[in-house]
């Protein structure tokens, strides 16, 4: 598993864990150490991020010392030293932690999906309920600044945080702003506060060291969400929805997002969150803006593609009481990088 992650995974965007996971790999008392961790903890993104962790944590000096170097056989040393000096407290961290990876970029996509849920039902303000949210940056998706390859621009152009996309076809996205946010949600399982010192610590752990335009991506993102915390719920997105559409104004449109959050449910947890959302529409009107993959999101059209097939679908569902209306308005590659649009608007 180590081996591979390197040479096939890491190989392509990280040098530096390329080496580091193939000096793993090579070590029994490196692999010893990490089978004391359960089953589902051992993978290579999640003791990496771990032993990152202690490094940006001032734990593990050399460690730390290497990877702003960006030195990979100093790194390597480092690494297996570490985890056979500190096995219990690299443990400790993966057994207590998620792996993380969400962040803004996903913003490209769910702004024209929630401008356009506004539009459909006529909506001056929105509340933003984010389903999966890990920090809850995407719930910063009107404070962001937006370009596409096209020269389409949406967003706040002076956003300290400002992202691109590459748009598919010949479609361009609809421009219309976005209404007023006036709720900014989170739920998760284990949600985590940016500005928490040790929370911060650990979405900076789960980027790889010598990735230098993520890391000041992700510094200017938890800084542009530090100045206005989101309401984060913790717990099981079916059990806490219903408490999440209390917090979001009676004169507001909720909308609830999930990115790529569907498939870790199962099929029956999937259909009881849209049951929660068909409630939720008893009394006034929801739209639910989906970027998963084919297949996964429940009623959103698929349009023929196959599961499995390298991208993801766009959805948006609104409920109104009545029959819900799906649609699926385009599709995405490359958790956001790259999208085609494809509704009428």
């Amino acid at each position: 598993m180590y081996r591979h992650f390197g040479e096939a995974d890491a190989a392509r965007t990280s040098p530096l864990y390329e080496r580091v996971a193939v000096a793993l790999s090579e070590s029994d008392e490196a692999l010893r150490a990490i089978e004391s961790a359960p089953a589902r903890k051992r993978h290579p993104t999640v003791i990496l991020a771990a032993l990152h962790d202690l490094a940006l944590a001032g734990r593990a000096p050399a460690l730390a010392a290497a990877y702003a170097a960006a030195d990979g056989d100093a790194a390597a040393d480092a690494a297996i030293d570490t985890l056979l000096r500190m096995a219990d407290s690299v443990v400790a961290i993966a057994v207590r932690r998620q792996t993380r990876t969400n962040e803004t970029g996903r913003c490209a996509v769910l702004y024209p999906a929630i401008a356009e849920a506004a539009r459909r039902v006529g909506a001056n303000a929105v509340g933003l309920i984010d389903v999966g949210c890990s920090a809850g940056l995407n719930l910063n998706v009107d404070r962001v600044g937006i370009t596409y390859s096209n020269g389409q621009s949406l967003g706040v152009p002076s956003s300290p945080v400002q992202l691109s996309c590459s748009l598919v076809g010949d479609r361009p996205i609809p421009t219309r702003a976005l209404p007023e946010v006036v709720a900014r949600v989170g739920v998760d399982l284990d949600p985590l506060d940016v500005t928490d010192v040790d929370d911060a610590r650990w979405l900076r752990a789960c980027l790889w060291p010598d990735q230098p335009e993520r890391v000041a991506s992700l510094e200017a993102e938890m800084a542009l969400a530090a100045t206005a915390p989101p309401l984060l719920l913790k717990g099981d997105a079916v059990d806490v929805l219903p408490d999440a559409f209390t917090r979001v104004p009676a004169d507001a449109l909720p909308v609830v997002t999930t990115t790529w959050a569907l498939s870790h449910f199962p099929l029956e947890s999937r259909l009881r969150f849209l049951h929660r959302l068909d409630e939720a529409a008893a009394g006034r009107a929801v739209a639910w803006v989906s970027a998963e993959g084919v297949g996964v999101a429940p009623t959103i059209p698929t349009l023929g593609d196959r599961r499995a097939s390298g991208h993801s679908i766009i959805g948006l569902a609104e409920f109104d009481g009545s029959a819900a209306r799906a649609e699926a308005i385009g599709r995405c590659w490359s958790r956001g990088r790259l999208m085609s649009w494809l509704a009428d608007s």
